[in-house]
Parts: structure tokens; C-alpha cells; sequence
């Protein structure tokens, strides 16, 4: 707590950036008193949303500076404000110990949560104000991004489609190893299909938010497996420092046989299954690549639930050719690749190779 880049007068403190994730995560909490829109594009890792204007109110404010004057937009925003934080003493921090000590930020660290630090700080709390606020924090993400991949030793697991790829880093993670997930942090599988049921893809801002946070915290000595994405994850871009040091890393490659590669996707995608119509329209984006005659060959498979013989026809004739010339012009180690190999495609299979690669690289 001593190395803490803490400011303070007689009735301030505050936190300049840059801060760390570990200086961050040793506060009770991290509150962001913007408004839920703001909130829902980006935040701080771990925060809460404590808005002191809800979106009307900040968009009526934010009229009246404009077509009048600070001080009229401060006179109508303040008792707004002061109404808000007084709910959220009698409610969101009723229960909040003497001792509480939370992190309070805005968009500039300016009006809104130097309000809100001012008030807790005079209940008794120990409360901070981070100094420039999510736009002082958002310049050091998109900064620390292009210098923290140069400090991390990546392990990529490599591999076609269906080979369980995604399967592996997750028991990877479950048997103690350090895992850059980007599929999950993007919601998103990364291929045409790969868009999540009921889950849409979050904003670019926190995607790159969330992948400092990992990066943070990863230990040094120790590798970080990663998949071999492309430089998008569906809408989502991977920062150029990461996907650099990615495609420069040690590669290890999962082979699976055709008949373990199509029933691992068919468990994956269980839900085009049940929901044939959406399947069809993803698979409409491929008709300027792959002609009409063999999309009506898919879509006639999907119709006589051939659901085999579709996945099999896909791998065939669109994402293996992909695969290779994707996977080999970008991954420099691909080709010679330590090779894992998967039979079963069995929950306890995947574990296996998982503690075997920990025993063996790391």
C-alpha cells in the first residue's frame, strides 16, 4: 500500500493514473458515478455502477451548459446529484463499515465524483477520487497494451476446426495454468458461427478493458496459453501488440480424425440445431465465397437432419482450406508444432493433455 499513488489534502484524496490492477484491486471497492450507458460501454475492472445522473439527466445538464452557462447546468445538476448519492447512502451503501475505503470516478474525475467522494468522505468513509477518471484510465489501457504482450512468454494451442481447441484451455485453466481466453472475453467462438446464444459481444472499449485485466495479472515466470485467433474475434479486433507477439510464440497443435472433429462441433453448436433458421442465415454470408449450388447443399442436409454430413461438408470445403492458409502464413511455429493428440474428444481426455503440457512446458 506504501508504493499506492495516493494524493491528499484535508478534504480530498486522490489516485493518479497510472495504477495498477493490484493498486486498484486493494480498495473495498470501485464505484463508477457515471451514468448506466456509460457504464455498459466501459468500466474499470471490478467496478459498481452508482450513477449520481442517470442518461436523461445527464443529456438534460449537458443541454443546458451548452445553450446556457456552467454555472445554470451546475444549478440543476447539483440537487439532482445530491438527491442521487443520498439514495445511494440510505441503500447501495447502508451497510458499508467505518473502515469502508472505495474508489470513486466519473469521466474526467471532475463534478460527479468529486461530489460523491466529498459526501462519503464526510459520512466518515475513507474514500479516493481517481484523478482524470475513466478517460485518464482508458489512455493508460490503450497505452499498456502495446508494451504488456512484449512482457508475457505465450504458448499457443493451435489447431482445425473442431479439434477442441477452446476445450483444451479450459481444463488448462482448471488444472492451475495461466489462460488468455479471448473467445470468452469477446463472446464470441471467432468463426461465421460463432456468435453466442443470447450472449452479444461487449463493446471494444471493454474487450480491450478486460484484456488489460487479464494481462495484469498474470505472473511473469509463468507461460499464458492462448488460442491462435485471427486478428478478429467476430467484431472484435485483437490489439496489434498481442496478436504480433501471438503469431511470434511457441505453438503447440491439437489432430483430432474427422469423426471426433464433427461430434465435438455438433456439441458446441448445439443450439443452430435447435434453431436450424439462424444457421441458415449465417451460412447465407457465404454465398459470394463458396457459389448457390453448395449452399443449397448445406441448407438441404440441414432440411433432412443431416447434421453430420453438413459439419463434415463445412470442414471439407470451408474452414479447413481456411485453416491452412490462415494458420500457416501467420503462426510462424504452426508447422512444426509439438502435436497433441485428441481420440476421444472426453472431458477427461482434454484434462490429460492439460496437466501433461504443465508438466512438460511449464
Amino acid at each position: 500500500m506504501n508504493e499506492l499513488p495516493l494524493h491528499r489534502d484535508r478534504t480530498e484524496a486522490w489516485v493518479e493514473t497510472p495504477v495498477t490492477l493490484q493498486e486498484l484491486q486493494a480498495f473495498d471497492a470501485i464505484i463508477d458515478a457515471r451514468t448506466p450507458s456509460e457504464f455498459a460501454e466501459d468500466h474499470l475492472p471490478g467496478a459498481i455502477n452508482a450513477p449520481t445522473l442517470d442518461d436523461d439527466e445527464r443529456i438534460q445538464v449537458g443541454t443546458i451548459y451548452k445553450q446556457q452557462s456552467a454555472f445554470d447546468a451546475k444549478r440543476v445538476g447539483a440537487p439532482i446529484a445530491a438527491r442521487s448519492i443520498a439514495r445511494l447512502i440510505e441503500t447501495l451503501f447502508a451497510e458499508m463499515p467505518r473502515n469502508w475505503r472505495p474508489l470513486v470516478y466519473c469521466w474526467r474525475g471532475g463534478g460527479r465524483s468529486s461530489a460523491m467522494a466529498h459526501i462519503l468522505r464526510q459520512v466518515g468513509w475513507n474514500a479516493h477520487r481517481l484523478r482524470g477518471g475513466y478517460k485518464a484510465f482508458r489512455q493508460q489501457v490503450v497505452k499498456d497494451l502495446e508494451t504488456l504482450p512484449g512482457r508475457i512468454r505465450f504458448h499457443v494451442v493451435c489447431g482445425a476446426t473442431g479439434t477442441g481447441k477452446s476445450r483444451l484451455l479450459e481444463s488448462l485453466a482448471e488444472v492451475g495454468a495461466q489462460v488468455l481466453d479471448l473467445e470468452v472475453l469477446a463472446a464470441h467462438r471467432g468463426s461465421v458461427l460463432g456468435d453466442l446464444p443470447d450472449a452479444p459481444q461487449p463493446s471494444q472499449k471493454c474487450f480491450e478493458t478486460a484484456i488489460w485485466t487479464a494481462l495484469s495479472g498474470f505472473e511473469r515466470a509463468r507461460p499464458v496459453y492462448v488460442e491462435s485467433e485471427s486478428r478478429k474475434v467476430g467484431n472484435l479486433r485483437v490489439p496489434e501488440a498481442l496478436i504480433a507477439y501471438m503469431r511470434a510464440a511457441r505453438c503447440f497443435r491439437i489432430e483430432a480424425d474427422a469423426p471426433t472433429r464433427v461430434r465435438l462441433l455438433i456439441d458446441d453448436y448445439d443450439h443452430f440445431v435447435k434453431d436450424p433458421v439462424a444457421l441458415a442465415a449465417k451460412l447465407d454470408h457465404l454465398k459470394d465465397l463458396h457459389g448457390k449450388e453448395r449452399l443449397a447443399a448445406w441448407k438441404d442436409h440441414m432440411a433432412a437432419g443431416r447434421w453430420e454430413e453438413l459439419v463434415a461438408d463445412l470442414l471439407d470445403n470451408h474452414y479447413d482450406p481456411a485453416y491452412r492458409r490462415s494458420l500457416l502464413r501467420n503462426y510462424r511455429d504452426a508447422q512444426g508444432a509439438a502435436i497433441l493428440p485428441v481420440t476421444s474428444g472426453s472431458r477427461d481426455e482434454f484434462e490429460g493433455l492439460a496437466r501433461a503440457l504443465l508438466r512438460e512446458h511449464g
